[in-house]
């Protein structure tokens, strides 16, 4: 789901999870040409709004693959000598003039181990058009004339659109071709599962599930939304401390966000159940009660939003390589697929993403297939069709 504007961004358009899919067959095909051909990688430039996670995103790559990191800012260069070195003077023989010659120290941020490494060019059009121009060689050759980019190094850039928004450099034709490019869109979903690996706080995540439209990219960003969930996270009781997290809301969230997170607080907050309640039940009547209640709004109104989010939640839940099924998960998501509060497109939906996790290598799923393949359930979905 992209709920901005990308005007001035280039290449494809993809959410997190598939940003994550596309980079890493473009590094495995950079590292086979590198290595058969001794041809050195196309640098590859990330464009998104501010705070999308385009830095996140290569940092994690490189950890996943424990890949070594060098991180640049160019922005940060104020002359040349930032990016080539400084010079000094080699005189081999002291005693014989003419014989000195000049030669530069590399900055401290170029590698000098062999990678495999990324080079991260961080918010590169952000920088001086005097520094971008002195790129090309880099992004052409991966060296300057003072030094190189050891064998297996590759780069990544960042940069925001060059929409008339934001302060950068426009690059020219010359240097756009020297590197491949893709758009990083807000996908919730793909969010939500980094946000729970990376231990933000699950009551942050089911407000941005539930309400994903308070992304407005102003001021309420990804990055600003976790910014204000870590301040958060140690307060119990949200609701309890209303005129707190009001405040701390209000440091970094547009106004119309501040007010929809206390609204859901106040209301919804502490309906939404914990995957584990389904998951792991002993019966399925021990959840049928919680998720019809949570469906069931103020006035009688259904609740769909929240068993949307509910069921967002259980997808990441058993995506999660450290799961640990319990005996009854296929029966238990059986049921939970068959209840009637869930409209047949949700259930198409996750039957869908149910599906994809169970032709894998989770320890979910067994009986995640277990339960899409059961004939009541296919009925179900067939009848959606």
């Amino acid at each position: 789901m992209s709920t901005t504007n990308q005007e001035g961004c280039l290449g494809a358009r993809l959410g997190g999870a598939e940003m994550q899919r596309v980079l890493n067959q473009l590094f495995e095909a950079n590292l086979a040409l590198e290595e058969k051909t001794g041809k050195r990688p196309t640098p590859i430039c990330i464009w998104g709004t501010h705070g999308m996670g385009k830095t996140q995103i290569a940092m994690d790559i490189a950890k996943s693959k424990k890949w070594k990191i060098a991180y640049c800012a160019p922005a940060q260069f104020e002359e040349m000598g930032d990016l080539h070195g400084l010079p000094f003077k080699i005189d081999p023989d002291p005693t014989k003039i003419g014989d000195e010659r000049t030669a530069y120290m590399p900055p401290d941020w170029v590698p000098t181990d062999e990678g495999p490494g990324i080079l991260l060019l961080d918010d590169m059009n952000r920088a001086d058009d005097r520094i971008l121009r002195g790129t090309m060689q880099l992004l052409q050759n991966f060296e300057m004339f003072s030094w190189s980019l050891p064998p297996k190094w590759q780069i990544i850039a960042t940069a925001n659109p060059d929409s008339g928004d934001y302060s950068v450099t426009p690059m020219d034709d010359a240097m756009l071709t020297r590197m491949l490019h893709l758009t990083l869109n807000f996908d919730v979903k793909s969010w939500a599962e980094w946000a729970i690996k990376n231990g933000i706080d699950g009551r942050g995540v089911d407000f941005i599930l539930t309400y994903p439209e308070v992304i407005t990219f102003r001021r309420t960003t990804p990055r600003s939304l976790v910014q204000f969930f870590g301040q958060i996270h140690t307060i119990p009781d949200l609701a309890a401390s209303i005129d707190l997290v009001s405040i701390i809301a209000s440091s970094c969230l547009d106004d119309e966000t501040v007010t929809s997170f206390i609204t859901f607080i106040q209301s919804a907050l502490t309906k939404i159940p914990n995957p584990s309640i389904i998951l792991n039940a002993e019966k399925p009547d021990d959840f049928i009660a919680i998720v019809n209640e949570l469906a069931t709004g103020d006035g009688g109104f259904k609740r769909i939003d929240l068993v949307n989010t509910l069921c967002t939640r259980i997808t990441i839940e058993l995506k999660n390589s450290d799961f640990t099924p319990h005996k009854n998960l296929a029966t238990n998501l059986t049921s939970f697929l068959l209840m009637d509060i869930i409209p047949g497109d949700l259930r198409f939906a996750l039957h869908r993403d149910l599906s994809g996790i169970g032709s894998s290598n989770l320890p979910s799923s067994k009986g995640v297939l277990e339960a899409c393949k059961n004939p009541k359930v296919g009925e179900a979905i067939v009848k959606m069709i």
